[in-house]
């Protein structure tokens, strides 16, 4: 049987991360949460990464969890119930929220290509993407309510960077479906396209002509500072360009604009 999440990585360092259910819409089963998280973990480690791109087989992103996940967890509530309690040692996520808060650990750009529809935990996913590029027609939806539920799959640590609280409020308590234009205007996508893959293909083969150093500080400065107060934000975007300037990928990058011609980073 085809892996559940498949991973691929290019010679230029371009790696695509692919739920790959499309007969379900690509739902979540307990084998996608520990794929992911696998496949996370795996691609952290490897070195030339540059960039990595979250998508669903088949034309849609993904529904959201698999109702099988949600039966299998009333048969056994207090096994859950501690796993979400008790996340493994040295680490601040649990096993229902590594598989997307982790893409935010990455010191690369992650860019989240939707088409179809992003529900519950394909939203989710979405948002732990730095980009989000949506097709005009595709449907997303923070659904968790729908099942008497809240979105817990590292919400708290994305959505508060992108939108007003009250309107975080009514798409977490409603559930409701966006259709792709007003998620545009939330600021809960970064831009829509008519072939949302191939945009974020070309994102991504724009991005690798960027210092991956510059990349990973703009990333870590957003992630770590973004809720700073004002000293210690300050403090932060001073430590990183530290680390950056004068290195041999911040040289480079001066050299190949002066002299016209495509950088060769380290």
């Amino acid at each position: 049987m085809d892996d559940p999440v498949q991973v691929t990585v290019d010679a230029a360092g371009l790696a695509e991360v692919v739920l790959n259910r499309p007969e379900k819409k690509n739902a979540w089963t307990l084998a996608v949460f520990d794929g992911l998280a696998a496949a996370a973990a795996d691609l952290a480690g490897r070195d030339g990464l540059r960039v990595v791109i979250l998508r669903g087989a088949g034309g849609c992103f993904s529904s959201g969890i698999d109702l099988s996940v949600l039966q299998g967890f009333a048969a056994d509530l207090s096994a859950v119930k501690s796993e979400m309690l008790a996340p493994p040692e040295g680490r601040a996520a649990n096993r229902f929220q590594q598989p997307v808060t982790a893409w935010a650990e990455l010191p690369v750009p992650v860019i989240a290509a939707i088409d179809g529809v992003a529900f519950g935990a394909g939203m989710q996913l979405a948002l732990g993407a730095d980009f989000r590029i949506c097709a005009p027609e595709a449907r997303l939806s923070i659904m968790e309510a729908r099942w008497g539920l809240i979105p817990d799959m590292g919400i708290s640590q994305s959505l508060p960077r992108l939108i007003r609280a009250d309107l975080a409020k009514d798409l977490m308590m409603t559930g409701r479906i966006l259709e792709a234009p007003e998620a545009l205007e939330l600021g809960l996508v970064t831009r829509l396209a008519d072939d949302p893959l191939a945009a974020a293909r070309q994102l991504a083969a724009d991005l690798t002509q960027r210092s991956p150093d510059a990349l990973a500080g703009a990333k870590a400065l957003v992630e770590q500072g973004w809720t700073l107060p004002p000293g210690a934000g300050l403090a932060l975007e001073a430590r990183l360009q530290a680390d950056i300037i004068g290195g041999a990928n911040q040289i480079e990058m001066v050299m190949a604009n002066i002299q016209k011609r495509a950088p060769k980073f380290r």
